[in-house]
């Protein structure tokens, strides 16, 4: 019932295993081994950037489970990354979906960690200043996590006399719309400079459609990045519902890239042309989690996605409430931000995404194209907890958090942040606060986690 008894089994039939791999029982034994393995880093026969731990028990793997990109019982322990010297030639401007204007640093071709770099990040207009970046100067890269590569400091005893300080742009190089720093909630200025063009960037544009598409969002075989910038380039689509649109305004009459230029079939679709429309009217029935992703709103991941989804259970649902929160709808504000896992800054962005015109205008385009994302699975109506609305406070022993949230919602419950006069619930551990004080004074129904335990239990049967 454990890896280890599992790789021994596999060993004893004759399978190689991981020479590596050991098996311990405290964090000073993995520290000892991860010094040890960095130590033959060099004379190993493959090559390696890091040490992965992981619990052995499949029963508590199973209990921890896994966030949206990661499992929660696994952990990547990285060595320092391998630093390389070479000189900046130029600093770019990209910008992505959200706007946020990033510098990338154009270098010499060197070798880090056994690859070739060329670009490296400079994360933002703070770090430039901060580091003192200049064109011409000879930089330290290294590739962070061994992934990345970025810009670590300076060589200023090599800088050239008349280097000048790099001066961040004003205007989005797209679009030439101002490029600001927002002010956060707490009245600092955010680091990131964004262009304050919206979707009439091209660039921001060109960046949303990439992710509209990507794998975690519509997933649309034979539609990728590379195909995104081709068919923007032909003028083929501008927006994500001139996707679905394609099939109806090209299929009859198709551009060079769809038809057969030679052959008996000259002028006629190819068949990857219609594999392609098969893909995209494929994707028209997308999971609502996965459409609200797609959307790009600033914010919102894949988790907050499925959170939105849970909650609403329509687009149309969606919107009304995207309306309202448009419109400044305080009820509404508010009970988005009672929602666990949510809160100002969620409630903040979807008010800024539906307040513009061209944002709610796409979702109608979809729409009216034929895309009818599916509701998330039905849960549990039966239960004796389905409806009701639960408050975890306080440590959870048997559990973790994110399993009581889980268990809760499979079976109809919804698991919010915060205490009100419309909470059925309060499960309360060791170390119960505010919350637990408020439900006493409000009369609500407060249960130990063993309690809370029973009654998962009865509302399972």
């Amino acid at each position: 019932d454990t890896q280890a008894g599992m790789i021994q089994f596999f060993a004893d039939i004759g399978f190689s295993t991981n020479p590596e791999f050991t098996c311990l029982s405290d964090a000073a034994g993995l520290m000892t081994h991860w010094v040890e393995i960095e130590s033959r880093r060099a004379a190993l026969g493959y090559d390696i950037d890091g040490v992965v731990y992981k619990v052995d028990r499949l029963d508590l793997q199973e209990r921890l489970g896994f966030v949206s990109r990661a499992p929660r019982w696994a952990i990547a322990h990285k060595f320092p990354a391998e630093k390389a010297t070479t000189r900046l030639n130029g600093i770019d401007i990209q910008v992505g979906r959200t706007g946020a204007l990033t510098p990338v640093a154009k270098l010499d071709p060197v070798t880090v960690g056994g690859v070739v770099v060329s670009n490296a990040t400079l994360h933002n207009a703070d770090e430039i200043a901060r580091k003192d970046v200049r064109i011409g100067d000879m930089v330290v890269i290294q590739r962070a996590g061994d992934v990345i590569p970025q810009v670590v400091s300076v060589i200023t005893d090599s800088r050239p006399a008349n280097s000048e300080a790099f001066v961040f742009p004003e205007n989005c190089p797209a679009c030439g719309a101002e490029a600001v720093r927002e002010t956060r909630e707490d009245g600092a200025q955010d680091v990131v400079t964004r262009c304050t063009g919206g979707l009439t960037c091209p660039a921001q544009a060109r960046e949303r459609l990439r992710h509209f598409v990507s794998r975690n969002a519509l997933d649309i075989e034979g539609l990728g990045s590379k195909q995104v910038d081709e068919f923007c380039d032909l003028g083929l689509i501008e927006s994500p519902p001139d996707i679905f649109l394609l099939e109806t305004r090209y299929g009859p009459t198709p551009p060079d890239i769809w038809k057969y230029t030679s052959g008996k079939n000259k002028g006629l679709l190819k068949d990857s042309a219609k594999k392609l429309f098969a893909a995209i009217a494929a994707r028209k029935n997308i999971e609502l989690e996965r459409f609200i992703f797609a959307l790009g709103i600033r914010h919102v991941g894949e988790t907050t996605a499925r959170m939105l989804a849970r909650h609403f259970g329509s687009v149309e649902a969606l919107q009304q409430a995207g309306e309202a929160l448009a419109a400044d709808d305080a009820k509404v504000q508010d009970e988005l931000a009672n929602l666990d896992g949510a809160g100002h800054t969620l409630v903040a962005a979807l008010r800024a995404f539906f307040h513009e015109p061209h944002n709610r205008g796409t979702i109608d385009a979809l729409l009216a194209a034929g895309v009818s994302p599916k509701p998330p699975e039905a849960v549990a109506q039966d239960a004796e907890i389905a409806g009701q609305s639960i408050v975890f406070t306080g440590t959870l022993e048997t559990m973790t958090r994110a399993e009581a949230k889980a268990r809760a919602e499979s079976l109809g419950a919804k698991v919010v942040g915060s205490v009100s006069a419309k909470t059925d619930i309060v499960v309360a551990g060791p170390g119960a606060g505010s919350k637990l004080t408020k439900a006493q004074e409000l009369g609500l129904q407060v249960l130990t986690e063993e309690d809370w335990a029973a009654l998962l239990d009865r509302s399972r049967q």
